[in-house]
């Protein structure tokens, strides 16, 4: 999978001319998320982009919600293809507005920081759980899962194609990823994001 990052400083440097590093407003909002949906949608390939929010002010909810949580909401659509996004960078009060935007959705992010993650936004307890599992172990197969949580094989798929959905984790076909297990079937490995 490529991986891209994203400085929201320069990018806003770029598309508005004001000199301002307040994320605020709607309008200002649209422009920034149309040109990342840009890259987004040029991209053929799994792509992850990292979105570094170091050096930009203030985030208000409308800025928060127009872009981030639009984003995620067509991330989550399908609309861009295998694209996923990590944000880092944020402090307190940009993470804040910004859980909340997604929150009110029901929508989740990934939030990376120095070796270590976190998410903000919405997300149930079992999947918060799973999550935590495939981050520490960097990649899982739903077998692996399943005998680990001593879960039935249709709970462990279902909870791991849903973090794929919310495209917090990458799924990849074994054979792909190394794994040489005899099997029936397909088998797809759910790897961590930061493993990528």
């Amino acid at each position: 999978m490529n991986k891209k990052t994203l400085s929201l400083k320069k990018l806003t440097s770029g598309l508005l001319k004001n000199g301002m590093k307040e994320m605020t407003g709607r309008s200002r909002a649209v422009k920034i998320r149309e040109a990342i949906e840009k890259i987004l949608r040029e991209e053929r390939e799994p792509l992850l982009v990292i979105l570094d929010f170091g050096g930009v002010g203030p985030i208000d909810f409308s800025w928060a919600d127009e872009m981030v949580a639009k984003l995620i909401s067509r991330l989550w659509g399908g609309e861009y293809g295998d694209k996923f996004l990590i944000f880092k960078g944020l402090n307190g009060s940009q993470a804040e507005n910004i859980s909340v935007a997604l929150e009110r959705k029901r929508l989740t992010g990934l939030v990376a920081g120095p070796g270590d993650w976190r998410i903000i936004g919405s997300l149930n307890n079992y999947l918060i759980h799973t999550l935590t599992r495939v981050m520490k172990k960097r990649h899982l197969t739903l077998r692996e899962l399943s005998d680990e949580e001593g879960i039935g094989m249709n709970t462990s798929g279902t909870r791991l194609l849903n973090l794929y959905k919310k495209r917090l984790v990458v799924r990849v076909d074994g054979m792909e990823a190394g794994k040489e297990e005899i099997h029936r079937g397909r088998q797809f490995v759910y790897q961590s994001l930061l493993a990528s």
